[in-house]
């Protein structure tokens, strides 16, 4: 079975019902909404549609929302410009007025005191450059460094400037709230600069009966300066590459996507690499061989996850890209991984039983590890050490949970009804769900992980059978 997670966006190519199915049968793990473009209707509909397509099939589906983030802006221009190097532009903040035909209006209030002479602007993803010469009043005025035609609404990156924006905008608030009203199962917080963010966007969670998993996206260079303190916070990571790419020097771009891959693999926590790795394919039925490369990169650290983009919201063949990620990445785990997991820092006693059962199942080459969990630390713990050979089968008493665990490598999520008395009649029911699955048969090895009674008490322990 495939370790690594597929998570597809979705958007108008891939919003039906039907659609929804097939990109599941293909093998997508995760659904992204990308409220950058989504509307609260739009959410409502969809997740109906996707919990009625898992229901049917009878798996788990993670449903991720990632919030629009505090993106800095061009305002609105009545015709483009074409802009040549050499020329002077002006950026002025929303309510100043110039008399420069070359210029545009920032929808971000403090522009003026972050930025300072000589840095570089960056616009429409770095396609135009530009350099600040001087700053009077609400004006900045800067020199045109690459050509380029520059339309209403473009993004804005400052690389390197300490920007004083606000974790969430009432738009992100309102998304969130959406969200949870939902049930959606993760959410993505953009544009993270520090740990803090992230606690801002739990405390939206207060007073809800379930708390999602909160994914740190890395764009910019205040969060990879910050990285420790942002992936201890963090449940999960994502390597941002669209806007990090333009933040930092391209070359440093694959140096940091692995340093990150491997402080997350080094304490525990899931990473997904996410944005143009098939960017072909929006319009292409084939992909790049460049692009294979990256996706194998990928799939070699051994990151959890891997994402789909515009290549499945608006593109042309979004089934065939969740088939091009399906099929690089089953080639590429038989080859081997950079097993940077060999250094995790284990600080809890669960943590070290769940080692000496990956340990178990190496030696064994067990054909399957079961966990059962109630709130999903263990299995997350075994996808962590990342088996050698034997899949994750995780057994679970929530949707919730077992939705959330299909962001870790290696594990499939289980639903079942815990018998909490005796804990032995789990064992019994997980097994005989295998095998009429045909995942199980016997003579097959198998590794547990679960509670087992020891007097009056229940306690962790490590099993290994041979299934009759």
């Amino acid at each position: 079975m495939r370790k690594t997670k597929i998570i597809v966006t979705l958007g108008p190519a891939t919003e039906s019902p039907e659609m929804l199915g097939r990109l599941i049968d293909a093998g997508t793990n995760i659904l992204r909404l990308n409220m950058s473009h989504a509307t609260h209707e739009w959410v409502r509909r969809v997740v109906g549609h996707i919990r009625a397509a898992t229901k049917e099939r009878g798996i788990a589906v993670g449903i991720l929302m990632d919030t629009q983030g505090p993106a800095i802006r061009t305002g609105d221009l009545p015709v483009a410009l074409d802009l040549q190097p050499g020329q002077r532009f002006v950026l002025t903040v929303r309510g100043e007025k110039s008399e420069e035909q070359r210029s545009v209006d920032v929808n971000y209030e403090n522009f003026i005191n972050d930025i300072k002479v000589d840095d570089v602007v960056l616009i429409d993803n770095g396609q135009i450059q530009m350099k600040v010469l001087r700053k009077e009043g609400n004006k900045v005025e800067c020199e045109v460094l690459t050509p380029g035609k520059l339309g209403s609404r473009r993004h804005i990156n400052l690389p390197g400037v300490k920007v004083s924006l606000p974790p969430l905008t009432e738009k992100d608030r309102a998304d969130v709230r959406c969200g949870l009203e939902v049930g959606v199962d993760m959410f993505a917080l953009s544009f993270v600069r520090e740990a803090n963010d992230l606690r801002e966007l739990r405390k939206l969670f207060e007073g809800t009966k379930d708390r999602p998993l909160v994914i740190a996206k890395i764009e910019d260079q205040s969060a990879v300066q910050n990285i420790h303190d942002i992936v201890n916070e963090a449940d999960a990571i994502m390597v941002a590459r669209g806007d990090l790419g333009i933040e930092v020097p391209f070359e440093e771009l694959p140096i940091i996507q692995r340093k990150i891959v491997k402080i997350c693999q080094r304490i525990g926590r899931p990473v997904i690499v996410a944005t143009h790795m098939l960017e072909s394919m929006i319009e292409s039925p084939h992909p790049t061989r460049a692009e294979i490369t990256d996706i194998a990169n990928a799939v070699f650290e051994q990151a959890d996850a891997i994402m789909l983009s515009g290549e499945t919201s608006v593109g042309k063949y979004p089934v065939e890209c969740v088939k091009v990620f399906d099929r690089v990445a089953h080639r590429i785990e038989r080859s081997g991984g950079a097993n940077f997991q060999e250094f995790a820092e284990l600080t809890s006693p669960r943590q070290k039983l769940v080692k000496s059962a990956v340990v178990m199942a190496d030696e064994l080459k067990a054909e399957a590890i079961l966990v059962f969990t109630v709130r999903g630390s263990m299995a997350r713990n075994t996808a962590w050490l990342r088996p050698k050979y034997s899949p994750i089968y995780a057994f679970c008493d929530r949707w919730l949970i077992a939705n959330e665990l299909t962001l870790n490598r290696g594990v499939i999520p289980f639903m079942i009804s815990y018998d909490h008395d005796a804990p032995e009649n789990n064992i019994g029911l997980a097994i005989m769900t295998l095998k009429k699955k045909g995942l199980l048969h016997k003579g097959n090895t198998v590794v547990i992980i679960a509670s087992m009674d020891v007097g009056k008490q229940l306690a962790d322990a490590v099993q290994m059978r041979v299934i009759d």
